[in-house]
């Protein structure tokens, strides 16, 4: 019989209390006593994945290794483990019905009724089984709230596991609200008593509850929570509102947390050294320097949208001792370059992220360009680098009507097209070029020199693709490959070399597992202003990577086509004046 133990961790009152956190400093916390550890994601949502997702209703997609389009908490999960999770770690009720039904369909359940007991419960509880080998613990979130509809079967499920796999071998965690009154300056416990309620009528009795509060809560208080919650008094662990998520486990562990849990699933572990983990949380609340970042995208309104940009921004901090003060700006303020400049201006770089559609588009372009004339440290990320591209070919190169076939497909000069295995894609979800693909950097470019390796492997998310037939004309310019996939077909980073006080505009989707203690570096950013340099290092799933793309590495060679007819062009100078001629060619030409 297996050895694997299981927590299940729920959520009630209100949602956004920080279910993910509170699971991935757990998961800290007993990968820190030496215990084999990983977490999974039950999404209620009917979406197959939140790939299709807006990202204002949603949050970022987070992209795994082997392609995955999951939920933002498996971000939160491989920074704090520093494990690389999968599709397998992130289940939605989409997904579990899709399996149901696909069974049906195929006669696997000879002849019987599909029901959401056994059928749909039995599915959900064969993917947290699926995860059990090679771990000793694993961590499951259950997404939403406790009273939830479409929680209903989740909840179901984990009720009927504990039963068949026993109460030594499981463990439920509930996280609840405690509210402060402010009108009666009191702290209310009567929602997480009705939430607790509410769990136990479902069949579930908490054996722990991890209580959400901004005023700490006295021994009374968590006396009588305890009581009217049925649960023991040193089980009642207090979550405080903190300056940086990365402070949790440490909170939790003064309490205890991991070490009744530790008791109650009769793991016998060391205890965990949290000295590095500290002296990284020292370094994030009391930084000797400061940097401003200016990070302008199209889903600015929710920083969600931009998590993991968020987090490698602060793990990049952490790397070199400073502090990273963030401005979301959104880029349709950026109307022209009198309004760049003053959006812009006071800041000591720019990082402009992936993105879908063209609104906000022309608004990147411009903030892009000030930043190049004014020298101001510029990090391109997806969208980023495609924009970076037609700003360079617009401005520098004076390529006549520049743009993408994304968002004009007749434009004269596409230097950014649509790769050519997307072509006839009808269906959405799913199909772009996903997951980590292997891109080998150009000897001597300040990319190679950054990572201190010839070859890397990054994560993608992405349809278009820099057309070759326009890469010699960029180089020519000084725009130059940095990185290319290992058959030279795809750009993968683009850089603007010294002695140009820009740092190197490079392009990747960094979605990568990597903890704030060990951050992935990536760009290394000269400071505008400073003698100093700051290097700006991936910590997250996701996405970093420099002046990135959703220009990706592909499994075959191809070749971008730039003319409405298909047929690729590419551009000579014909004068040191900087003027062109065209030349219409059906071979792929020199990569750069």
């Amino acid at each position: 019989m297996s050895s694997t133990k299981y927590i299940f961790v729920t959520g009630g009152v209100v949602s956004s209390l920080g279910k993910g956190i509170a699971a991935a400093s757990l998961g800290r916390l007993l990968a820190e006593r030496g215990l084999k550890v990983t977490i999974q994601k039950f999404d209620p949502y009917i979406n197959v994945d939140p790939g299709t997702m807006s990202p204002f209703q949603h949050g970022e997609v987070y992209v795994t290794d082997d392609g995955a389009e999951t939920d933002l908490d498996l971000g939160h999960y491989e920074r704090f483990i520093d494990r690389s999770l999968s599709q397998v770690n992130n289940v939605t009720t989409g997904r579990i019905y899709l399996s149901v039904i696909t069974k049906e369909r195929r006669g696997e359940y000879l002849g019987s009724t599909v029901q959401v007991i056994p059928h749909i419960t039995d599915e959900i509880k064969s993917a947290i089984r699926r995860l059990a080998p090679d771990h000793d613990v694993v961590i499951t979130e259950i997404g939403g709230t406790v009273g939830d509809i479409e929680s209903l079967p989740f909840l179901e499920a984990i009720r009927q596991f504990r039963q068949e796999v026993g109460r030594d071998n499981t463990l439920f965690i509930h996280l609840t609200l405690v509210p402060f009154i402010a009108a009666t300056a009191e702290l209310k416990t009567k929602p997480t008593q009705h939430s607790v309620r509410e769990l136990m009528q479902i069949g579930i009795q908490p054996d722990i509850l991890v209580c959400r509060t901004e005023r700490p809560l006295s021994e009374d208080l968590k006396r009588k929570i305890a009581q009217f919650c049925n649960v023991d008094f040193g089980c009642v662990v207090e979550s405080p509102d903190v300056k940086s998520i990365y402070e949790i486990p440490l909170k939790l562990h003064e309490q205890g947390l991991d070490r009744e849990v530790c008791r109650r699933l009769h793991l016998d572990t060391k205890e965990p050294d949290l000295r590095a983990w500290a002296a990284m949380v020292d370094k994030i609340l009391k930084p000797p320097q400061h940097v401003r970042i200016a990070v302008v995208g199209k889903y600015t309104e929710l920083a969600d949208s931009y998590k993991s940009i968020h987090e490698a921004l602060v793990h990049g901090g952490i790397a070199n001792e400073a502090g990273v003060t963030i401005q979301w700006i959104a880029s349709d303020r950026f109307t022209d370059q009198e309004t760049a400049g003053e959006l812009l201006a006071g800041y000591d770089g720019l990082l402009v992220p992936g993105g879908f559609g063209v609104r906000g588009v022309e608004g990147m372009l411009e903030a892009i360009r000030w930043a190049r004339e004014h020298k101001l440290p510029f990090f391109g990320i997806c969208l980023g680098l495609q924009t970076a591209i037609i700003e360079f070919a617009r401005n520098v190169c004076k390529i006549p009507d520049t743009n993408s076939s994304e968002f004009a497909p007749e434009c004269e000069n596409p230097v950014i097209a649509l790769m050519r295995s997307q072509e006839g894609i009808q269906e959405m979800g799913g199909t772009m070029r996903l997951g980590a693909y292997p891109c080998r950097l150009r000897p001597g470019s300040l990319a190679a020199q950054t990572y201190n390796a010839t070859e890397v492997s990054e994560r993608h998310r992405h349809r278009y693709e820099v057309s070759n037939a326009y890469r010699d004309v960029l180089a020519e310019y000084g725009l130059r490959a940095a990185g290319l996939s290992p058959d030279g077909s795809l750009v993968e980073m683009i850089e603007l070399p010294p002695p140009a006080p820009t740092p190197a505009v490079r392009g990747l989707h960094r979605r990568g597992a990597r903890s704030p203690q060990t951050p992935f570096a990536h760009a290394g950013v000269a400071r505008a202003g400073r003698a100093d340099r700051l290097t700006w290092h991936s910590g997250s799933r996701q996405r970093t990577a420099r002046f990135s793309s959703r220009v990706r590495a592909s499994s075959s060679p191809t070749t971008s086509t730039c003319t409405s007819a298909r047929r690729s062009r590419s551009w000579r100078s014909s004068s040191a004046s900087g003027s062109f001629t065209r030349r219409r060619t059906t071979r792929p030409i020199a990569h750069v």
